[in-house]
């Protein structure tokens, strides 16, 4: 494997370090650590199938992990990696790249690894077998299996309680529409639904399936589970994929790729909130059509928290109660904190958070070396 450095953007946060590699022959991956002001930065791998090295994508991606680790509290940076893989992999194919890449990052210490889209903890465990250092590890090996538990999608149905508790919205057959219904988006509509909103409507990569008056997401989620597209599922009616997202509902949950959301497609939704479950679902000046158009979008350093919070305490060695309580107390303080910096201001949600994670960031950096 080589690995090439190369010059690259910087402002006052970062990135600390961008490292492209060509891990085996027609394969490459792309590193960035942001900033390691508060500590390691945690990051997911994100294993793509495409033919260019999605390199700007990825350094987006870790300074959304700077922010969101720093927004919750955490004593963690933020990194991400991307691998592009230019053909379709059998599982050893997976596995030799997943040492590849594990092998390629050793001496990177500052950076914990983690599953992302792609990824899971089975890549994780090779990532442990090879330099013993990641989170989101099966727990035969003292992890706590992010999306087996589902971590994220239950920090983003807390985030829901605590716009409860403001008076934003009310959970109790409440419309919730989710984009991506994967590890994130999955466990999103169980706990929503446990909490009494109606999930009206649920994508994948191939369609999506709709039922105005509730589908039952368990039976969904077995369906799915089996290996069937939800366009499929008998419960519900086959729409095309894109549909779902202007439909009228009180709840959308994106969680899939980034920037499904453009101006364009801000425009025609009609939803009351947004719970961004993916990481950037959306542009920046699709945020802007939400705020101008009064829909309150929840930035994802916010809202999809929960998965890097239990990455937190699974590297202390901490149980997944532990991780759990953690989600609760920080997701519901950080919405809190998010809804009163917004009051009485036209601060977007977004600048609202980062103000948030900048603070923690420069109280952070005060207690730095100075050279």
């Amino acid at each position: 494997m080589t690995q090439l450095t190369m010059s690259w953007p910087q402002d006052d946060l970062g990135p600390a370090r961008v490292v492209f590699l060509r891990l085996i022959e027609g394969v490459d991956a792309v590193v960035v650590l942001d900033n390691v002001v508060l500590g390691p930065a945690i990051g997911g791998v994100r294993m793509t199938r495409r033919a260019d090295l999605p390199a700007t994508e990825v350094a987006r991606l870790a300074r959304a992990m700077t922010l969101k680790n720093a927004a919750a509290g955490l004593p963690h940076g933020g990194g991400k990696s991307g691998i592009a893989v230019h053909t379709d992999l059998d599982s050893d194919g997976r596995e030799r790249v997943m040492r590849a890449f594990a092998l390629a990052i050793k001496d990177l210490v500052d950076y914990i690894p983690g599953p992302d889209m792609g990824t899971d903890e089975t890549s994780m465990a090779v990532v442990h077998d090879e330099i013993g250092r990641c989170v989101g590890l099966p727990a035969v090996l003292g992890g706590i299996p992010l999306d087996e538990l589902g971590a994220t999608g239950y920090g983003v149905a807390v985030c829901a309680d605590a716009l409860e508790d403001a008076k934003v919205l009310t959970l109790a057959g409440a419309t919730v529409v989710v984009q991506g219904f994967g590890a994130v988006g999955s466990h999103a509509a169980l706990r929503l639904r446990e909490r009494g909103a109606i999930v009206v409507a649920v994508s994948d990569i191939e369609g999506a399936t709709y039922a105005p008056d509730g589908l039952d997401v368990a039976e969904l989620l077995e369906f799915k589970r089996s290996g069937q597209p939800v366009g499929g599922f008998p419960g519900g009616v086959r729409v095309p994929r894109d549909d779902i997202l202007t439909l009228a509902c009180d709840i959308i949950v994106p969680a899939a790729q980034p920037d499904v959301f453009t101006a364009a497609t801000a425009r025609r939704t009609r939803a009351k909130v947004i719970l961004q479950g993916a990481n950037i679902p959306a542009s920046p000046e699709a945020e802007a059509e939400f705020h101008r158009m009064g829909i309150l979008s929840v930035p994802d350093i916010i809202a999809n928290a929960g998965g890097v919070i239990c990455a937190s305490v699974e590297y202390r060695g901490g149980a997944r109660t532990q991780a759990f309580q953690q989600i609760e107390e920080k997701i519901r303080a950080n919405t809190a904190e998010l809804l009163d910096r917004m009051k009485g201001s036209d601060l977007l949600p977004r600048e609202a958070a980062t103000q948030m994670a900048m603070a923690r960031l420069r109280r952070g950096a005060a207690y730095r070396r100075r050279l």
